[in-house]
């Protein structure tokens, strides 16, 4: 069995059944998974999960203050484009294009610190990253964590119920773990310390960053504009955090083919090129299914990625030393010749 096959926790109602097909759970027992697995008077090897979610909670309060306190028409557009677009972008940054696929490197930990912290701490690397890396070897497939094909609610928790690491790894297996998180600046667990938290992160050093970036951001905000427009942005933030989870089922077309030729290149998986999206973090999910390792994903004219705008620029003053920029290859076999084959595996993973 490869690593990506069991390197997640599965749910209790399995990946798949007998057959090898998709277990399609009811609603019920997704929001069953979720509390069991958000329980951390059951075990505390649920912290992570927890305080993902715990952050959630935390933002809702600055939403609310923000709506029914500070809302003026002025600090919901700043809130709007902080999170949709701000926040939408770097996550695209730095979940996606670096944590997760090495899309490019920085010059020194300095830019690496600059970049991880560039908006408010949401999402836990651990929980995207790994996960990630099994969602583009099974994508559409059993075993994906957020197979769009099982429905809305399996995709919208699967941070909780399908994408926490496995707790029982051998020392070797963790260890391969550890090594698709050592470049992204996640201090690790040794494996007795994995054996007791259930997880790559420690618990300290992560609670100790994200109350040192919020607070850092608050600062800053407060600042800029006062309480009012600190509150707006955490208001906007919490409204992007509960967003960002609906994403993956979107952009597998709801669990359905709806990829549109001269569009969507990519046809071994039901990932489609949004507007929405792509506009506003540069997340052209077809074509990055096509070329994983690229770090831009806007390959057409009129697909803006402004993750490739910061890393590109980034490149400008030294910052990053290599990316590795796909459009050429694209242009070269989807639009000089429209007679050429599909992307198989493999060509994706030459260009990897």
């Amino acid at each position: 069995m490869a690593f990506l096959d069991y390197v997640l926790e599965p749910p209790r109602y399995g990946w798949q059944d007998e057959s090898g097909n998709l277990v399609k759970p009811t609603n019920g027992q997704i929001v069953s998974e979720f509390f069991y697995r958000l329980n951390i008077f059951r075990t505390r090897k649920n912290w992570l999960s927890f305080m993902s979610w715990l952050q959630v909670v935390c933002l809702a309060p600055f939403f609310i203050v923000f709506i029914f306190h500070y809302f003026t028409w002025g600090l919901l557009v700043a809130a709007f484009f902080y999170s949709m677009v701000f926040m939408g972008t770097h996550g695209t940054i730095w979940h996606h294009r670096y944590c997760t696929h090495g899309a490019y490197t920085f010059r020194n930990k300095f830019w690496l610190f600059v970049t991880r912290n560039l908006s408010l701490k949401i999402i836990p690397e651990e929980i995207y990253v790994v996960s990630h890396h099994v969602h583009h070897c099974k994508s559409d497939q059993p075993g994906d964590p957020y197979n769009a094909t099982a429905g809305f609610l399996y995709c919208f928790l699967a941070d909780v119920t399908h994408q926490p690491i496995n707790r029982n790894l051998s020392e070797d297996d963790y260890n391969r773990a550890v090594n698709l998180m050592k470049h992204t600046g996640v201090q690790t667990n040794s494996y007795q310390g994995y054996l007791k938290w259930g997880a790559l992160a420690r618990p300290g050093l992560t609670l100790l960053h994200w109350v040192l970036n919020w607070g850092f951001w608050y600062g800053v905000f407060f600042l800029i504009g006062g309480h009012p427009l600190a509150f707006a942005l955490f208001g906007g933030a919490c409204f992007w955090a509960v967003g960002v989870r609906t994403f993956n089922f979107e952009g597998h077309g709801k669990g359905k083919d709806v990829q549109r030729e001269g569009v969507d290149f990519n046809r071994k998986d039901k990932s489609i090129n949004q507007a929405w999206p792509g506009i506003v973090a540069g997340e052209w999910h077809n074509n990055h299914h096509l070329f994983p390792h690229s770090a831009r994903s806007g390959f057409m004219w009129y697909q803006l990625d402004l993750a490739w705008c910061y890393i590109r620029l980034l490149s400008y003053i030294g910052a990053v030393t290599t990316f590795n920029d796909a459009k050429p290859l694209f242009q070269k076999q989807y639009l000089a010749d429209k007679k050429q084959p599909l992307a198989t595996a493999e060509t994706v993973d030459r260009v990897a």
